[in-house]
């Protein structure tokens, strides 16, 4: 049955409001409409392309996620090389450059385009007609890949622009700091080994055969170049940026024309002290000369044109001693080497410990206790060893071994699976592995057990008490008073009674607390909502799985095997008889609906993950971005550049101390 004409029409609107708000939203920061008014008019799209499939074209937002999995790219040729940037750390080497080119053009006088370095990856656009064909990755400069399905999913880039023209546009594909440190946090929760930068997670994940995955990872760009500009009557860098902007692509906000170098040299000082202000990563700035008639007659070395270059910052880092390394055993037995330091000023605190991620990494760097090693903030938030410094070693230095046995309970160690970089315990019954389960399920994003730590659950566990989570409700006032040492009336007390409430708890709390591979509180939450009971999420398939938005195949599948795990199903049986397993949302989960918040700065009672977690709890939003939108901007120690952003815009400031009263007294507080 073909789509009458008023449907087609209005799937025609549809398509161009979507990708106008989605602009606004992404591209300008600056939405028109709420969240909720743009997943309406997205819904009603989906209905309509699923009735008439004739009606989806290829800019339709619903085709930005959805495709199926790749067994690979194919190449592509690109249509002109993309060069790599010539690049120097140094004042004097800069002031040289100026002067060869002034030189080489005869002239006295040049404009140039400063613009930050983004640390990321580089990939080419292909737009005809305005409709994004085709998306690659740099590769070695003349053969890239193509990776167009995973572009799509990248909402900053628009998949038809606001002119209908063929171009051709390259940039930077990035992973906000935000979302790194997001995405870090869950595989620490997962225990699975942790991207070492924000460049590295983002080239990982644009290379991901499965379009879904890379749609959970939250990736952004921006754009500064169009191959051949003279065709679309661009004299300069300049008018290049300015045009990409009135066609619908992203720039960096932060590009500034100059006349003389010394202004460049400015431009690059004061960003080298604010740079950890952004939510994105930059090493640097890219000068380059404006005029693109100028850049034509300097053209290109074998490797980089000659008309730019790229002045980098120093990086943070700094010389240390590693002194020891120590074994962490993990929720799922994975143990992991951390380094321990001799303390270290490192981008503004005192660094005493590193990770050392796996025994693979050590043993490719050749890292040894005892060495003088370069340690770093990687994406300026996890300390890492970067190398050991070979040229200092005495010959007393120590090779890192593996260990043969767990360094907790002495069980035995190996590899879950062949092709796994980690190594684990392989006793279920190590106590380290049941504390840290029982730290989850009881954590405030979870079952929320208050006063029930790590030293009592450590108490707990030795004394064979508790064994799973589910033990926890058979505990009895007597077993608790045999563990002594300040286990009084009132201790015991008040844990009946956050056990009582913790049994009411909704269902993607106790999902959260479960431990499930790839599960955090967000996706706990949308698996407890699509799902309403827990019965019927132990029994869903994997194409059930997979209807649920942010799921793909892979981690889909790791969930059932979870549910099907002999232990797993044990002791679901245990708390099906103490919990609530369905899911129902009350008033105070409903506390903060609508609301939106940006976090910055340094939180005294929360990490940035259990303030979002909260706010998110009670049904907040959290963005990584100020907007005329937000309704509040909770401000921290150390503030970056959001709190401008938020006076500017007018937006509501709040401190930790007001953002804790929000919470607590609830409705009694002004939050319209």
């Amino acid at each position: 049955m073909r789509a009458p004409h008023d449907v087609i029409e209005r799937a025609k609107k549809l398509r161009e409001e979507l990708n106008y708000h989605a602009y606004r939203y992404y591209v300008l920061n600056d939405p028109i409409i709420t969240d909720e008014e743009y997943d309406r008019m997205l819904k009603e799209l989906q209905e309509l392309e699923k009735k008439y499939p004739e009606l989806i074209t290829p800019d339709s937002p619903t085709q930005r996620i959805g495709a199926k999995p790749l067994n690979g790219f194919e190449q592509v040729i690109h249509s002109s090389r993309l060069y790599s940037l010539d690049n120097t750390y140094s004042e004097e080497e800069l002031k040289g450059f100026d002067r060869r080119i002034k030189k080489l053009l005869n002239v006295e006088q040049l404009d140039y385009v400063c613009e930050l370095k983004i640390d990321g990856l580089s990939v080419t656009l292909r737009y005809e007609e305005g409709i994004l064909v085709l998306g690659a990755t740099r590769g070695d400069g003349t053969v890239g890949e193509n990776v167009t399905k995973n572009i799509r999913t990248i909402k900053s880039i628009p998949l038809r622009l606001r002119k209908p023209l063929t171009i051709e546009i390259r940039g930077e594909v990035y992973l906000p700091k935000s979302e790194f440190k997001k995405i870090n946090d869950e595989r620490a929760e997962q225990e699975l080994p942790l991207f070492a930068n924000p460049r590295n997670a983002a080239a990982g994940t644009l290379r991901q055969l499965d379009p879904k995955e890379v749609a959970k990872r939250n990736l952004d760009a921006f754009f500064y170049q169009i191959v051949s500009p003279e065709n679309y009557e661009l004299e300069t860098q300049w008018e290049v940026l300015q045009f990409l902007k009135e066609i619908g692509m992203k720039t960096e906000p932060h590009a500034r024309l100059v006349s003389d170098i010394s202004e460049v040299i400015e431009f690059w000082k004061e960003w080298s002290e604010s740079r950890n202000n952004l939510d994105y990563a930059i090493d640097g700035l890219v000068v380059k000369v404006n005029r693109i008639e100028f850049q034509n007659k300097l053209g290109y070395t074998a490797k980089s044109p000659r008309w730019a270059i790229a002045f980098k910052f120093p990086a943070e880092q700094a010389r240390t001693k590693l002194l020891d390394v120590t074994f962490q055993v993990g929720r799922t037995g994975v143990i992991t080497p951390v380094a321990e330091l001799e303390p270290v000023k490192l981008a503004g605190t005192i660094v005493k410990r590193a990770t050392l991620h796996n025994f693979d990494y050590i043993r490719d760097r050749d890292i040894r206790i005892g060495d003088t090693v370069i340690v770093e903030k990687a994406g300026e938030i996890i300390p890492q060893i970067v190398k050991p410094i070979a040229e200092t070693r005495s010959g007393k230095e120590k090779v890192i071994e593996p260990p043969s046995s767990c360094p907790v309970c002495g069980g035995k160690v190996g590899k879950a699976k062949e092709d796994e970089v980690a190594l684990r315990c392989l006793n279920p019954a190590c106590p380290a592995k049941t504390e840290r389960r029982i730290l989850l399920f009881v954590s405030r994003n979870a079952m929320d057990i208050n006063g029930l730590g790590e030293k009592m659950i450590k108490r707990l566990v030795h004394s064979g008490l508790v064994k799973s989570p589910a033990d926890l409700y058979k505990l009895t006032p007597f077993d608790l008073a045999q563990l002594g040492n300040g286990i009084g009336e009132k201790t015991i007390r008040n844990f009946y009674k956050e056990l009582e409430k913790s049994r009411k708890r909704p269902l993607h709390k106790l999902l959260a607390g479960l431990g499930i591979p790839g599960v955090g509180v967000k996706l706990a939450r949308d698996l407890a909502e699509h799902f309403k009971t827990l019965d019927a999420l132990q029994n869903a398939t994997i194409d059930q799985l997979l209807e649920v938005p942010g799921i793909g195949l892979e981690l889909a599948k790791n969930i059932v095997e979870f549910f099907n795990l002999p232990e797993i199903k044990e002791e679901i049986e245990h708390l099906k008889k103490e919990v609530n397993t369905s899911e129902r949302s009350s008033k105070k989960e409903e506390l903060l609906k609508g609301k939106k918040f940006v976090l910055t700065g340094t939180l005294k009672n929360f990490t940035r993950k259990e303030a979002e977690e909260l706010i998110v709890s009670l049904g907040g939003k959290v963005s990584s971005s100020v907007s005329k939108n937000t309704d509040f901007v909770v401000v921290g120690e150390n503030p970056g550049s959001k709190f401008q952003k938020a006076k500017a815009l007018n937006v509501k400031t709040i401190n930790e101390e007001e953002f804790i009263k929000l919470i607590r007294e609830g409705e009694k507080n002004d939050i319209s």
